[in-house]
């Protein structure tokens, strides 16, 4: 590209993970620097030129495309004391992500057309990145949900298979077989056994010691609700998507059920333990 050639913005000496030149299916790491033009890359590499109306010199820093976060809880309609459309959004750009999938689980919940409105009359002209919605599953909704899910602004349908707010809750393998029978797009999936979770809350009731709350939701809370859920998928042929996956033991589970499942993990199951922080925290 000649160096005459006029840039926007020049983003200059950060660390790019770009394809390799040996193998472009491999990432690299590099520091290079980034020409962009009317909103868009236009150029990338040490022999660009330095013309550009604006320079940043990002030496120190890694240099990242936007990002999606496929699972995000904005609280709004009902919990704004929380969080709402605006300020999720705005906090999300702050932190590079530049597009927002937001839960159904908001009160009351988004379950029907008239909510699902409603929830895009709230976010416009307020939301500081692109955004798109889940459908809530309830047992009320499985004749309506298949046509729901293909709004231009809805990411794809929730199914809680564990307890959430309001009537968020299919835990049963009746319902939920119907819902994945009633379309075609992948489902997102809190895969919980609610029938276990119920059984075991007599364990914790009254005791008031958060250190139980895992013993309560035990591993085999999460892989026999994940077991469960692959059986119904593969009859009804619908690809899941397992969200916030924490044992290991559902890890193993899912790898052999590539074809029809995809699972996703959250940063802190992987990095952090802290088993004395509320003694030592209160």
């Amino acid at each position: 590209m000649s160096n005459t050639t006029q840039f926007d913005l020049l983003i200059r000496g950060g660390t790019c993970l770009i394809p390799s030149a040996q193998d472009p299916e491999q990432l690299t790491r590099v520091r290079t620097m980034i020409g962009v033009k009317d909103g868009k890359i236009a150029a990338i590499g040490d022999d660009i030129g330095t013309d550009a109306k604006e320079i940043f010199d990002a030496s120190s820093l890694y240099v990242l495309p936007g990002a999606i976060d496929s699972q995000v809880h904005f609280r709004e309609p009902g919990l704004t004391h929380k969080e709402d459309l605006e300020s999720g959004t705005r906090g999300a750009a702050l932190g590079g992500i530049t597009a927002i999938y937001e839960m159904p689980n908001t009160k009351p919940s988004t379950t029907t057309k008239e909510q699902f409105a409603e929830k895009l009359r709230l976010a416009e002209n307020r939301c500081w990145t692109d955004f798109a919605f889940f459908i809530g599953a309830t047992p009320e909704n499985v004749d309506t949900i298949g046509g729901l899910e293909l709004h231009p602004n809805c990411c794809a349908v929730k199914i809680f298979m564990g307890s959430s707010t309001g009537t968020l809750l299919l835990e049963d393998d009746e319902n939920l077989r119907k819902i994945l029978a009633a379309g075609r797009r992948r489902v997102a999936i809190h895969s919980e056994d609610e029938p276990r979770l119920r059984e075991r809350r007599k364990l914790v009731e009254g005791k008031n010691d958060p250190k139980l709350h895992p013993f309560w939701r035990d591993e085999l809370t999460a892989i026999t609700s994940t077991q469960r859920l692959l059986k119904i998928a593969r009859e009804t042929r619908r690809p899941v998507h397992v969200l916030h996956v924490t044992t290991a033991e559902e890890m193993d589970i899912l790898r052999q059920s590539k074809d029809i499942a995809t699972c996703e993990v959250t940063p802190q199951h992987l990095t952090l333990a802290g088993p004395e922080a509320y003694e030592r925290l209160g």
